[in-house]
């Protein structure tokens, strides 16, 4: 199996997790939030350290004790306007292995942060069955800094009839932050936002 495959093989599991958790999220109180996102933290750690399907080496793995991360915020929990794509697309996204990978241009999500309004594409895979599900990757201005370079990931799942919520305390590394074997989807264009998201994983260093 190509090794970009098994980024949608971690993404269906976040997906399922994401949705089952923070479904009453607005009904918790800030110290469950906080519990519930550390639990999704150690158990994003437990995979990349002992999973047969982490992107690390053996050998990295020895050395592996962590993932680091911004302090949890929910000022980064939003509340996002989902804006349909009316003549949807097929999006050729390329891979940071000169590949290409097909995804729908679905619709784009409008939030309020950092003092500013801000538009994200959703895609949606080819074969998601579920068609409340998207994936979204995002750059920003923390990126090849704090961040991975190459950006970071988000797996989310439509709440509302108009709206979707982004939480960026959930934002992970793709596969290739850990090793460059991998081929990941590169952000689109419409995703390289100019604020800064201090919130979710921090860039891996081994």
């Amino acid at each position: 199996m190509k090794k970009s495959n098994y980024i949608l093989l971690i993404a269906v599991g976040l997906v399922v997790i994401t949705a089952v958790a923070y479904m009453f999220t607005a009904a918790e109180s800030p110290e469950s939030y906080v519990e519930k996102i550390e639990k999704e933290r150690e158990r994003q750690f437990k995979f990349i350290r002992f999973n047969i399907e982490s992107p690390l080496t053996e050998e990295q793995k020895r050395g592996f004790t962590k993932l680091t991360f911004y302090d949890i915020n929910p000022a980064y929990k939003v509340k996002a306007r989902l804006l349909p794509i009316e003549n949807k697309k097929v999006r050729e996204v390329p891979l940071t292995d000169g590949s290409k990978q097909r995804y729908i241009e679905h619709s784009f999500a409008e939030f309020e942060l950092g003092g500013r309004t801000n538009k994200l594409l959703l895609l949606q895979a080819m074969d998601e069955t579920d068609k409340r599900n998207f994936f979204l990757a995002f750059a920003d201005a923390t990126s090849a800094g704090e961040t991975y370079g190459g950006g970071r990931y988000l797996n989310v799942r439509q709440d509302g009839k108009n709206s979707i919520t982004l939480d960026f305390n959930l934002a992970f590394n793709p596969y290739c932050a850990y090793n460059p074997d991998y081929a990941c989807p590169i952000p689109p264009k419409e995703n390289l936002l100019e604020i800064a998201l201090e919130a979710g994983e921090k860039n891996y260093k081994e």
